[in-house]
């Protein structure tokens, strides 16, 4: 594995267990990045559905969940969040100190991950969003009582070249998750209704969703990259009497801001009760 991951012990090899959209988001960025060679990439699947477009990728694949534990010292699991529970028990016997651990399912909490494994076991927990793919994801992380600064560190420059990474507590994974994790589609809703807007008034379909996608982009560098509250780029934009504060009163009277908090609000609730089950 490239040095970045190896760190001062050596080379290392980076494992999936599971290989679902998350897992493969994560791998590409990682890849694309040049965080690791896709051959030192190991994913384990029950079957050949998805690990086919981990091969295209040129990663390694096997059905075995424990062999992807006995290659590899620093685990991605990707698996379904109902699945893992059996997962971590099938694969806690091959888990040692060496092993770094890291859970990408919604729900299940830092202290099942815990529970179900060896004692002492090095866990972290990752919310990640599907823009990762394209280095552009929304991440945030949380240690278990075992996963120390170093691991912290490692996963974070790792998880950097796919996006913003950020540290939190626990508490705040959930929300995340209904923040930016289930917000994607919130955004792509938002995104398909201007565009259709944009056709309504007679604007090509291709054109008015180009169009629409680019505002969003911009709109969020601009965000990130002047560090400016929205409400103070929405006043820049808003003139007396002009266009903008006309469609502004059609967004208010269609209750935009009520819905997006109320879906935000949603989906972490939902995050909140998968970590109860």
């Amino acid at each position: 594995m490239a040095a970045a991951v190896a760190a001062e012990s050596g080379p290392r090899r980076l494992g999936f267990v599971g290989a679902g959209r998350m897992a493969e988001a994560i791998a590409q960025g990682l890849i694309q990045a040049g965080k690791v060679e896709a051959q030192h990439v190991l994913v384990s699947a029950p079957t050949d559905r998805n690990l086919c477009r981990f091969r295209a990728l040129g990663c390694q694949t096997t059905h075995s969940n424990r062999e992807v534990l006995q290659s590899c010292s620093l685990v991605f699991f990707a698996t379904k969040p109902h699945i893992l529970p059996a997962v971590l028990v099938e694969v806690a016997r091959v888990v040692t100190a060496e092993h770094i651990l890291v859970s990408v399912a919604a729900g299940v909490s830092l202290s099942t991950l815990e529970e179900l494994l060896p004692p002492m076991a090095r866990v972290l927990r990752v919310s990640p969003n599907l823009p990762c793919v394209v280095q552009e994801g929304a991440m945030v992380m949380a240690r278990g009582r075992y996963a120390g600064s170093d691991e912290a560190r490692l996963l974070r420059t790792l998880l950097e070249a796919c996006g913003q990474c950020e540290e939190v507590p626990e508490a705040q994974v959930d929300v995340h998750t209904g923040l930016s994790g289930s917000g994607v589609a919130f955004v792509c809703a938002f995104s398909e209704a201007l565009a259709e807007g944009a056709i309504k008034m007679g604007m090509p379909s291709g054109l008015a969703h180009r169009i629409a996608a680019q505002t969003l982009l911009g709109t969020a560098k601009m965000l990130l990259q002047k560090g400016q509250h929205p409400a103070q780029l929405r006043t820049d934009v808003c003139t007396p009497g002009g266009t903008t504060i006309y469609g502004l009163h059609a967004l208010e009277q269609g209750g935009l801001r009520a819905a997006a908090m109320s879906a935000v609000e949603a989906a972490t609730c939902r995050a909140r009760e998968l970590s109860r089950k």
